[in-house]
């Protein structure tokens, strides 16, 4: 063989075993993504199918965080503070975005989702995603406050506020059931939820739209919270609700002592369990409203947002897509109920066979309403989770709770320059 044919082999081959080793060198990105202890296991199938799917690109881990909202924030928080968090993404609940924007924490997540992607959303799964224009969340799921009624006890569920009470109490009276009405009255971020549907059906709203004023001591906040005290005071709701959360709530109406229950959509599928005092005995319709007002369903959901600081951008995008797909979605609803953000699922047979409920969800996510809107947020609802506690177990007068609810929220935005 001629040496230069051989050298050129040799050459040749050199270069080959070079590109087999440095490719066998070449280690998968790995990213990280942190989420509340319920959502982590509600994505373990998924987690694995996009690892096998990106196997030797990229691998995903999802860091386990604690269950309850106040918890998985403060870790969250506590991490970014430190400025090294270890994590690329977090799923964020819908309250927290403006903070985290403000702080500068997240990476805006417009070249990974264009206009076609939202306007794909349900109604109420485009609201609390986007900041100054700029799409900075990403809806894992679709959450709303629901008015769940027994359809054993009442033809139709309650209209107005007075209705609640007018029904409530006459089955009460027949001793058709134990308890009336069940809601959230704990002192949490649950009785602020409440609050915005409970003051939309007086008419009120907690910060007005134009000006960001607060009106928590305006005519329609206060007769909210004489409603709320009414509720307990008058037997419709025990006086236990003043300590009760989502869990305390379903249990009491699962198992067949309510009449009528506040809750989430997550509910359903634990009501038509064989566990269940009233397995195919409930109706879901939306909060009621006083003539003239419009009934409203505060926003919940969590989504996903992408830290500035992470190295793997793109990686990370992808597995946000891929864990908020439209087959991942119809997975997580089928398995464990979460309710969907894509509106074109609203319309599968597959999905309405599995659960009718759907139907009443899309409108309620019609109708839906975040809370406001603020850096300061978390602040706020503390003000007003202080003051209606002490009103629902009858240590504050509701007209002087109100009252000095707005003079707090006022002075606490004006120390932010944002009241004046």
């Amino acid at each position: 063989m001629p040496l230069m044919r051989r050298l050129l082999l040799t050459l040749i081959g050199l270069l080959l075993a070079g590109s087999i080793g440095w490719s066998g060198l070449q280690r998968p990105e790995e990213i990280s993504i942190l989420m509340p202890a319920p959502f982590a296991d509600a994505t373990v199938d998924q987690v694995k199918q996009f690892n096998a799917d990106h196997s030797g690109r990229i691998v995903l881990n999802v860091i386990r965080g604690p269950r309850d909202t106040e918890s998985i924030s403060d870790l969250a928080i506590s991490s970014l503070l430190l400025g090294t968090p270890p994590f690329d993404a977090l799923l964020v609940d819908v309250t927290w975005l403006p903070k985290y924007v403000a702080a500068d924490w997240l990476q805006p997540l417009d070249p990974w989702f264009d206009d076609a992607d939202v306007d794909a959303l349900v109604a109420g799964a485009r609201l609390g995603n986007s900041v100054n224009g700029d799409l900075y969340r990403w809806p894992f799921g679709a959450d709303v406050g629901l008015l769940y009624w027994r359809k054993d006890l009442m033809p139709e569920p309650p209209r107005t506020a007075s209705d609640l009470i007018q029904i409530a109490s006459r089955l009460r009276a027949d001793g058709k059931v134990k308890e009336g009405f069940v809601w959230q009255g704990r002192q949490y971020e649950g009785l602020s939820c409440n609050f915005v549907e409970f003051l939309s059906a007086f008419g009120g709203t907690w910060l007005d739209p134009v000006t960001g004023q607060p009106e928590l001591d305006s005519k329609a906040a206060r007769a909210t919270v004489h409603w709320m005290q009414q509720l307990i005071r008058e037997g419709t709701s025990p006086l236990a609700v003043s300590n009760y959360a989502e869990p305390e709530t379903l249990q009491a109406f699962k198992a067949g002592d309510a009449a009528l229950m506040r809750n989430w959509p997550y509910a359903w599928a634990e009501l038509q369990s064989d566990s269940s005092a009233v397995k195919g005995r409930v109706g879901v319709t939306t909060m009621v409203a006083e003539p003239g007002a419009s009934p409203a369903a505060t926003l919940g959901s969590w989504g996903f947002s992408l830290l500035r600081g992470s190295q793997h951008q793109q990686a990370t995008a992808e597995a946000i897509r891929a864990l908020t797909s439209s087959q991942a979605q119809r997975d997580r609803f089928l398995q464990q109920g979460y309710t969907p953000t894509e509106a074109s699922l609203f319309e599968d047979p597959e999905l309405l066979e599995a659960s009718p409920v759907l139907t009443q969800l899309k409108e309620a996510l019609a109708i839906a309403v975040p809370r406001p809107i603020t850096p300061l947020y978390a602040q706020m609802s503390d003000l007003l989770q202080r003051q209606l506690s002490g009103v629902l177990t009858e240590k504050r007068d509701p007209d002087q709770a109100m009252e000095q609810l707005q003079g707090a929220t006022i002075t606490l935005l004006r120390s932010a320059g944002g009241e004046s």
